[in-house]
Formats: structure tokens, sequence, C-alpha cells
């Protein structure tokens, strides 16, 4: 009788077990990382060294840095349509609004004190190692930056990153933007000058999803 029990046993939790095995990969799939044979998140091929518009990106530490600002698929009920973007600056998080419930949610880096924005906004351009141009107020409190009054290029140096996408606010350019950084270590801390730092591998992956005119949710 025990035998045909636990027979009867496996049988029935083959199915659910295998369920929440491909439920597993397909939130992984969402985020748009690669699953290992257990259904975990391949981060070393994530944040791997990269090659993007003739520019080399080094890899990301991601095992020096808390689990939680890895890009991941989790649950995030939300009021706002897909394809919102919610940036959450106290738990350094975005989140990009999914189906069903969802989000992707990327770890962030955010402005320092005095330097916080929040509010709502648009996606009004997506540049691809745009040209970094600091504000005259931020020249005035870094004078060494005056050189780039007229423009920084883009490339591995530049602040801005691989990508950037531009908010506007009542078509006005609000002067923030959701960028990548060549100084990954401040991704979970308040560093920026109000502007959301991602990892580069993670912008790249944003970039790629969001849509022109996409709405921007910054909470307070």
């Amino acid at each position: 009788m025990l035998k045909t029990f636990s027979r009867r046993a496996v049988v029935i939790g083959l199915p659910l077990a295998l369920a929440a095995c491909q439920s597993k990969q397909s939130s992984v799939v969402q985020a748009g990382l690669t699953p290992r044979s257990d259904g975990t998140p391949n981060y070393a091929s994530a944040y791997a060294p990269v090659r993007d518009g003739g520019f080399n990106l080094p890899g990301i530490d991601y095992q020096n840095f808390d689990p939680q600002y890895l890009r991941q698929t989790v649950f995030y009920p939300s009021r706002y349509p897909v394809g919102t973007v919610v940036v959450d600056p106290r738990k350094k998080f975005l989140y990009l609004i999914q189906p069903g419930g969802r989000a992707i949610r990327y770890g962030i880096g955010v402005g320092r004190a005095g330097f916080a924005w929040n509010g709502e906004a648009e996606i009004r351009f997506k540049r691809e190692w745009p040209k970094w141009f600091p504000p005259d107020e931020m020249i005035e409190r870094e004078p060494h930056l005056e050189k780039y009054r007229d423009g920084q290029d883009g490339g591995p140096s530049n602040p801005i990153g691989a990508r950037g996408l531009y908010l506007w606010q009542n078509n006005k350019d609000t002067l923030y933007r959701i960028h990548g950084t060549n100084q990954p270590s401040s991704i979970g801390t308040n560093a920026s000058s109000g502007c959301i730092r991602m990892w580069q591998q993670d912008i790249i992956d944003l970039y790629k999803r969001v849509e022109l005119g996409a709405k921007v949710v910054v909470l307070s």
C-alpha cells in the first residue's frame, strides 16, 4: 500500500514540479536572461563583457553586489499600463511593467541628497552612446567640467554610458535621464546628480524594450 501511495504521489507531483520549473524558466527568459538547467538565471552571461557601438564594455562583478539589484522578473501588480517605467529611488529599483501583474526589475543608482527628483514624465528621446552636456549649475559646482560645456562625445569614459533615455515633462526637458554608468559600484547607492544610473548591460536591455513616449513614474 505504501509503495502504491508513493508511486501515485510521484506521478501527481511530477507535473506540478515541471510546471513550476517551466514557470521559473519563463520568468528568467522574460527578463532577457538565459536559464541554467535548474531554471536559475545565468548572470555570468548576462553581465559578461560586451562589444557595443565599437566600444568594449567591461563585465560586471555581479557576485559582489546584493542579488536584489540583479535584473529579474518579479511580481509587481500596478495600475500603470504595460510598458510604463516605475522608478523607486528609496529601494534603488527600476520596474518595467509587464503583463500579468509582473515587471522586469533592474537595480539603479539615484540622486544624492539635494539632487532628487520625482514625478511623472515621458521618454521623448532615446540615444545610443549619447553626447553628454553637463548643466551650467554642474559646471559651477565642478569647474573642471568647463571643457565639456560643448559636450563630451559618447564613449566608455562618458558618464551617460551606452544608452540614454531623455525624460520630458509638460513638453519641456527635465534634464534628467535614465542612462548607463561607467561606475558600476554606484548601483544601489545615492551617487548621481539626480539622474537614474544603470549598469551598461541593463540599460542596453531596457533601451531595447521601452518605446518613445513611454510613461516614466519616479516615486517620492
